[in-house]
């Protein structure tokens, strides 16, 4: 008997020595983070101002007049890593989402500001007009609480609710998508595309020369920024669901809004952009109408990039399935093969200059 015990006592030991040493070596394998500096701003955005003359004798509580309010703006983090290189990473997310969707993902791995930040780049993280740390607006809207969680989980690709695509590239587990469903972020206002634009382009005049990073609905209001501030060097867009066209050359249906002079859109023609798109999206229609909806982006940006390129532009569409690499939802970047993704995305920056 006294012999089992050892024998147990020592097993359990030993179990946890392992537990120790595994945990221990991956600390060693993924190193500290270090950088110069981090914080917030505001960048952007309006004041308003009431009729009336205020009163500070009154109760706070109490409604008066002749006040101001500053909304409309963009809220920025930052990191500037020690040894920064040239050109900075500014990151905007898509719709229903906040910054959070590019710095960590649903089972809580790095997100792809840390992933860059490890490889040189400053990063600035956007909450855009009205969205996460930047809700505060001077037009409201009615924010909604009805149930939609199974709409999103389709619509973004995961797979047609309840089952999950075959070989799908996201964690399946029940906390994972608890997380997952928590990082989606109501409108506080009505925000319209030229107010987040406005406020894109104010944070490139405090960020500097930069690389713009956009996710879905973030595309269109990006290719504006473009437009509109000469300081973005380069554009990376996952899956942007819409496009800016020359005006009269927009396809019908497309989510990017009228088309812009000729002298304006010729601006997307000299900086490198790429675009990416994931897995599951059909070649012809099918009875799923959110599968539908990526079949005609995917179109239309292959449409946009021949007109882009044919004006000396250099865009390049990559549908990741193309290149081998499967399973990928609408959040590339978070996906369980985000650094895959990621180390793709490297490859461009180097072949374009990008890396210094």
């Amino acid at each position: 008997m006294k012999n089992k015990t050892i024998k147990y006592i020592s097993l359990i030991t030993l179990i946890l020595v392992s537990n120790f040493f595994v945990k221990a070596q991956n600390k060693v394998t993924q190193k500290p983070i270090t950088i110069a500096s981090q914080g917030n701003f505001s960048a952007g955005g309006s004041v308003i101002k009431s009729e009336g003359v205020f009163d500070p004798l009154k109760p706070w509580n109490v409604s008066q007049g002749g006040q101001t309010r500053h909304g409309d703006h963009a809220d920025v983090f930052y990191q500037i890593s020690v040894k920064s290189k040239k050109l900075s990473m500014i990151f905007l997310h898509g719709y229903g989402q906040s910054r959070r969707s590019w710095q960590t993902t649903a089972d809580g791995r790095e997100g792809f500001s840390n992933i860059f930040l490890r490889k040189g780049y400053s990063v600035y993280l956007v909450d855009q007009p009205g969205r996460g740390e930047a809700g505060q607006t001077t037009k409201p809207g009615q924010i909604s609480g009805t149930p939609d969680d199974q709409t999103w989980f389709t619509q973004f690709r995961i797979g047609l609710y309840p089952k999950f695509n075959e070989g799908v590239q996201f964690p399946k587990d029940s906390t994972s998508m608890d997380q997952f469903f928590r990082m989606m972020t109501p409108n506080t206002g009505n925000i319209d595309e030229a107010t987040i634009v406005n406020a894109m382009s104010s944070v490139m005049d405090k960020s500097g020369n930069g690389i713009l990073f956009t996710h879905s609905a973030g595309g269109s209001p990006g290719w504006k920024t473009a437009i509109k501030n000469e300081k973005i060097k380069a554009v990376v867009a996952y899956e942007p669901g819409g496009f800016t066209f020359p005006e009269g050359e927009e396809p019908e249906g497309n989510r990017g809004g009228k088309g812009v002079p000729m002298n304006e859109f010729m601006k997307l023609t000299k900086i490198p952009i790429v675009v990416y798109y994931g897995d599951y999206i059909p070649t012809e229609e099918t009875n799923a109408a959110s599968l539908n909806f990526w079949k005609n982006v995917l179109t239309t940006a292959r449409q946009w990039a021949k007109i882009v390129n044919s004006h000396g532009g250099d865009v390049t569409i990559v549908h990741l399935p193309e290149l081998g690499i499967k399973g990928n939802t609408h959040f590339l970047m978070s996906d369980l093969n985000n650094v895959e993704v990621a180390e793709l995305l490297s490859k461009w920056l180097k072949e374009k200059g990008l890396d210094k």
